[in-house]
């Protein structure tokens, strides 16, 4: 069964190193429905998975200057906070009564209906952001709005390990129309790699971590994401597009069979 797991973090790193989509949005619901291991369990590993994998497309794309790292500390300033704080009230919970587990999977479930969203609104919202890129709202409040989405994929990625990815990518899409795909990709990454590391750590700490699990993805995803990361740069944009919006779709028909 190792080997699965190994295969699975390759295919699912190669897929984040290319397109900044598919960490949690399918490696959670693979370990869920396939693999059949508890959804507080793979939330917990996942997140770490997550971390781990992303940090080495995060070298990737940042020697290849993919990355905004003024919009990802702007993400990570609302982001951070809202996983500790979101770690905090799961810790308080009553002991043994599953509440965990219940508030894990309906917000896996919502996060995964957000996610198919983005699927089928994503092209209106970048059109509509194109057309009001100078708007007064955008010019003076979109550091503060920026920040304002991390603290919602905060929540998010804590609860469920997925947004991180297939959202990050939609909300920057829409904040910064005018910003090229493989940015948005590099910046998506780079941001995700505090959030996850801070919201696994959490989920560690309330026994949600299978190590051994974590270890057999990391064999694959590693190498996969960072052919990925350097693919992506040797892909005109314009397939990075297709690529990225056949990853959303892909995602949204994980939902429906879900």
């Amino acid at each position: 069964m190792d080997y699965l797991y190994t295969l699975s973090g390759f295919a699912v790193g190669a897929i984040v190193g290319l397109t900044g989509v598919g960490g949690g949005s399918l490696m959670t619901p693979l370990l869920v429905l396939v693999f059949g291991v508890h959804p507080a369990t793979a939330v917990g590993t996942d997140l770490l998975y997550a971390a781990l994998t992303k940090a080495g497309g995060t070298v990737a794309h940042g020697r290849k200057g993919h990355i905004d790292w003024n919009i990802t500390l702007r993400l990570a300033a609302g982001s951070i906070p809202a996983a500790a704080i979101t770690i905090w009230v799961l810790s308080q919970l009553p002991k043994g009564s599953n509440a965990i587990g219940a508030i894990i999977s309906h917000g896996l479930g919502f996060a995964l209906f957000l996610t198919a969203i983005a699927i089928l609104f994503g092209k209106k919202l970048r059109d509509y952001a194109n057309r009001h890129e100078e708007s007064e709202l955008r010019r003076c409040c979109l550091p503060t709005i920026t920040v304002i989405v991390g603290a919602i994929l905060g929540v998010l990625v804590t609860i469920s390990s997925v947004g991180a990815g297939a959202l990050g990518v939609a909300a920057l899409f829409f904040l910064y129309p005018k910003l090229s795909t493989v940015k948005i990709i590099g910046s998506d990454v780079a941001h995700a790699v505090p959030l996850t590391l801070v919201a696994g750590l959490g989920h560690w700490l309330l026994g949600g971590v299978d190590w051994v699990l974590l270890g057999s993805l990391l064999l694959g995803s590693l190498p996969g994401i960072w052919l990925g990361s350097h693919l992506s740069a040797k892909v005109p944009e314009h397939i990075l597009r297709r690529i990225l919006a056949s990853m959303l779709v892909l995602i949204g028909t994980k939902l429906v069979l879900a």
